[in-house]
C-alpha cells in the first residue's frame, strides 16, 4: 500500500446555511489523502497503473462548485466520486475547511474531516 496526498487545494465556493454565504461565496481549502496499492506503478512507471492526482483535483473542484448547506455533504460527494472514478483507491480521507467563517469571532477556519473505505 501507499499514500497519495493532494494538499492545500484553494477553491472559491458557495456553501453555507446563510443566504449571504451562498450568494457571495467564500474561500475554502481542501486536503485529500488516498491509500492504494502503488507497487505496480512503481515497477511499470505508467500513469494507468496508479491513482492520477490530476483526476483527484478535478473531482474536488467539480464537487466544491456545487453549492451545499453543509460541508459534510460536500465531503461525502467527494469521497463517493473518488471511489466511483478510481478503482485503485482503497481508503480516502478528505478535509474541507471554510476560511474565515462568519461565526462571530476571530476564527481562521472550520474544518470537516471525513474518511471512508472502499466497500467490497
Amino acid at each position: 500500500m501507499g499514500i497519495i496526498k493532494v494538499e492545500n487545494i484553494r477553491v472559491f465556493a458557495h456553501h453555507g446555511c446563510l443566504k449571504e454565504e451562498t450568494k457571495i461565496g467564500s474561500d475554502y481549502r481542501v486536503d485529500l489523502k488516498v491509500e492504494a496499492n502503488l507497487q505496480t506503478s512503481a515497477k511499470t512507471d505508467k500513469l494507468i497503473d496508479t491513482v492520477d492526482y490530476v483526476l483527484l483535483n478535478r473531482i474536488i473542484k467539480e464537487e466544491m462548485n456545487k453549492p451545499s448547506y453543509l460541508l459534510e455533504t460536500v465531503c461525502r460527494r467527494i469521497l463517493d466520486r473518488i471511489f466511483i472514478e478510481d478503482r485503485l483507491v482503497k481508503k480516502a480521507t478528505v478535509w474541507v475547511s471554510k476560511l474565515n467563517p462568519p461565526i462571530g469571532g476571530d476564527v481562521e477556519c472550520v474544518t470537516i474531516k471525513m474518511t471512508d473505505k472502499r466497500k467490497k
